[in-house]
């Protein structure tokens, strides 16, 4: 169970809150359950409709990264290069 809190803009909507969080959530399963790559990139497409800017990506990236260990940059080149499989990360 994590211990720590999501990296979110409190000027989002609702509702991409909700889709930036799917995407934390679907990073998490890629980690400790696995997933399905096409079920991790549809998390990840959700979240670039919110998070546009590459750099807004990388910072939340390493912030979700130093709080979780998990690493989105790795887990979306995995889940790019590999579309059809499933998404088993390692810490």
């Amino acid at each position: 169970m994590q211990n720590y809190q999501y990296p979110i803009d409190m000027e989002w909507t609702n509702e991409e809150i909700i889709l930036v969080v799917t995407l934390w959530q679907a990073l998490e399963d890629s980690y400790e359950k696995g997933i399905p790559a096409e079920k991790f990139l549809q998390a990840y497409q959700g979240f670039k409709s919110v998070v546009k800017s590459l750099g807004e990506e990388r910072q939340l990236g390493r912030e979700f990264e130093n709080l979780s260990g998990y690493s989105l940059y790795k887990t979306v080149q995995q889940a790019k290069a590999h579309p059809d499989k499933k998404l088993h990360m390692k810490g």
